[in-house]
C-alpha cells in the first residue's frame, strides 16, 4: 500500500468521543466528497473512489445521529476505478445532518479544527513517499474551501499554499517539518514516526554524500596541484637552474618527487625542520615560478615571441 494509503487507514481508525469533533470531521468529508449536484429531493449523497472516507462518514453518522443506513459500491465505474456511495434518502434527516455539520472557523475549537483537517485529508488528501520527495496536498473543489482549510492549518502555524490544477484548487505543503506537524495535527502518529524515520535517514545519507563529494573534490584538487608541481620540478631538473637551487628548495623538490600523493601538511611533517602548510606552499610555489621563468627563457631563445 502507498504511504498515503497507510495514513488514511490510520486516520479512519481515529475515534473521538466528542460530538462536536465528530460533526467537524463529517463536515469536512461532506465538503470534499458531497455530491450536491446529485442531491435531488433533499437527499444527501457522499460519493468517492476512496472507500475509507465513505466508510468513516458512515461510522460517524451512526455514532453521532444513531442512524444505520446501507452503503456500498454503486456498480458504476469510471476510468479512475470504483466509486463508493452513501445516500441519506430521507429529506428531513438529510436537512438535520446538514444543519448540524455547518461549521465556521470562528465557532470551531482547536480539537474540531484538527478533526476537520483529518476529514479533509481522508477525503481528498495525499502525501508523497518521503523517500522520494516531501509533498502533501489536498484537492479542493473550489477556492473558498481551499482558503478555509488553509486558515485552519494556519492556526497550527502550518503555512499551506494554494495553486490550481485544471478545475481544482490544490492546497499543498512541501516543507518536511510542516508535513510532520500536519500529521500530528490530524492524529496520524504512526505515519508521523515513519515519515520522521525516513526523513532522518534521508538527511543523514545526503549529509554523508555531501561530505564525500567535498572530500573527493578536495582530493582531486590536491592531486591536480601535486602533479603540476611535479611537472614543474622535473622541468627544473633538466636545467642549470636546478643545480643552483638553495638546499631548502632542493630538499622540498626531492620530497615532492618522492611523495607525489602527500598533502602539504604531510610534506611539512617530512621536512627537517618541520614546516607548516604555508611554508611548504611557499617553497613549492617558488619552484613553480622558477620553472615558468625557465620555460619562458627557453621560448625566447628559440626566437619566438610571447603571445600578447
Amino acid at each position: 500500500m502507498s504511504f498515503s494509503g497507510n495514513i488514511k487507514e490510520e486516520l479512519e481508525r481515529v475515534n473521538v468521543s466528542s460530538r462536536h469533533c465528530r460533526l467537524a470531521e463529517m463536515a469536512a468529508i461532506y465538503d470534499f466528497c458531497g455530491k450536491r449536484t446529485e442531491e435531488k429531493d433533499g437527499k444527501m449523497v457522499i460519493s468517492s473512489e476512496n472507500e475509507l472516507a465513505v466508510r468513516k462518514y458512515f461510522t460517524l453518522l451512526c455514532k453521532t445521529f444513531n442512524m444505520y443506513k446501507d452503503y456500498g459500491e454503486t456498480g458504476s465505474y469510471d476510468k479512475r476505478g470504483a466509486h463508493y456511495t452513501l445516500v441519506i434518502g430521507d429529506a428531513d434527516e438529510s436537512e438535520r445532518i446538514r444543519s448540524a455539520i455547518a461549521v465556521t472557523s470562528e465557532t470551531m475549537r482547536s480539537c474540531c479544527r484538527r478533526a476537520y483537517i483529518r476529514g479533509a485529508f481522508l477525503a481528498a488528501g495525499s502525501v508523497s513517499d518521503p523517500e522520494k520527495s516531501y509533498h502533501m496536498e489536498i484537492v479542493c473543489q473550489d477556492e473558498e474551501r481551499a482558503r478555509f482549510l488553509a486558515g485552519l492549518l494556519g492556526s497550527f502555524d502550518i503555512d499551506a499554499k494554494i495553486t490550481t490544477r485544471k478545475k481544482y484548487h490544490i492546497l499543498y505543503v512541501k516543507d518536511g517539518s510542516q508535513i510532520v506537524e500536519t500529521l500530528n495535527v490530524m492524529g496520524a502518529h504512526v505515519a508521523l514516526m515513519d515519515f520522521e524515520n525516513t526523513r532522518i535517514l534521508k538527511e543523514m545519507r545526503n549529509s554523508v554524500n555531501r561530505k564525500v563529494n567535498c572530500e573527493t573534490a578536495n582530493i582531486d584538487k590536491t592531486v591536480t596541484a601535486a602533479q603540476r608541481q611535479i611537472d614543474d620540478i622535473k622541468q627544473l631538473m633538466e636545467s642549470d637552474r636546478y643545480r643552483n637551487l638553495s638546499p631548502e628548495l632542493r630538499k622540498m623538490a626531492e620530497l615532492r618527487i618522492s611523495y607525489p600523493e602527500a598533502t602539504l601538511k604531510e610534506l611539512g611533517q617530512l621536512s627537517d625542520p618541520v614546516l607548516g602548510k604555508s611554508g611548504v606552499n611557499h617553497r613549492l610555489r617558488k619552484l613553480s615560478q622558477m620553472a615558468q621563468s625557465d620555460k619562458e627563457e627557453n621560448y625566447d631563445k628559440k626566437g619566438n615571441h610571447h603571445p600578447s
